[in-house]
């Protein structure tokens, strides 16, 4: 059994439930993942901004009510039984939104940070920021190597993709592979090439990936009705189902991940074959 294959072995349930979801809502999800074998689910948090403005509000209280969403949403996909959760919090290319908002944004995330920390045994989850920490203040990025470490012991992720990119990590992924290849003794892209006929496999660009070893997410939802990926997970996407919600982020609660998980369950995977299969049974 590979590493991959490994963490994806069943690991015993458990509901936390701090939000008060009514145990016929929760019932609900759970037999959604039953029955569909959702083991990782990603999400596109869009429309806090435009929440916001509808609203005739700054574009920092979307910010601040998407968080509400997040917390909400990634406690609920646990405690209906969905191992790995990866959101897009802040991507490479959000730097480009006025600095007021910028800021505003790694504020209501550094404060999450801060509350997760406190709440690691309640949550009972493992806590991963993936994407490029460097450009963070040492404090932060302290905060985030230590929430990752004393949260490790837990068998549900939660990644946030933080000052995360797509094409970023597979350069990342790919550059680290042939260092690794370099460490073993191979000294030059040529020397490989000509001594064992091919640069890079895939398994090697995985390895060193953010997200590995997690399994590629079965489902990425996208809210507030833009049907595009944005450079999130560009890599592990591959064969996700991609669904799109109109909801947007900061309405988007536990009743609409149970809605995702009824289009997931309408999808035929065929996974490039011609035998179709729904959910991943």
């Amino acid at each position: 059994m590979s590493e991959t294959e490994n963490v994806t072995a069943a690991v015993e349930p458990y509901v936390i439930n701090s939000y008060g979801v009514s145990n016929e809502l929760l019932s609900e999800g759970a037999a959604l993942v039953r029955e569909s074998g959702l083991r990782h689910v990603a999400f596109i948090m869009d429309g806090n901004g435009r929440w916001a403005t509808a609203r005739g509000l700054p574009r920092e209280s979307g910010h601040k009510e998407g968080m509400v969403s997040f917390e909400q949403v990634a406690e609920y996909c646990a405690d209906i039984g969905i191992r790995y959760v990866t959101v897009y919090a802040f991507s490479t290319e959000n730097w480009k939104r006025p600095k007021h908002e910028v800021n505003a944004i790694l504020m209501i995330l550094r404060r999450y940070l801060k509350r997760a920390m406190k709440l690691i045994d309640q949550k009972r989850v493992h806590f991963v920021v993936i994407g490029d920490i460097s450009p963070f203040d040492e404090k932060t990025q302290q905060l985030i190597r230590d929430l990752d470490e004393k949260s490790a012991c837990y068998d549900r992720v939660l990644n946030i993709a933080l000052n995360y990119g797509g094409r970023a990590e597979l350069v990342h992924a790919m550059n680290e592979a042939v260092r690794e290849k370099a460490e073993q003794g191979v000294s030059s892209a040529e020397s490989m090439l000509l001594g064992m006929g091919e640069l890079l496999t895939e398994d090697d660009i995985e390895r060193h990936l953010y997200t590995y070893p997690c399994p590629p997410p079965d489902m990425i939802v996208r809210t507030a009705g833009d049907k595009r990926l944005s450079n999130f997970l560009l890599w592990q996407s591959s064969y996700s189902e991609l669904i799109f919600s109109p909801v947007l982020w900061p309405d988007y609660r536990q009743g609409d991940v149970n809605d995702s998980i009824r289009d997931f369950l309408s999808r035929q995977r065929r996974y490039g074959g011609v035998e179709s299969t729904v959910g991943v049974k």
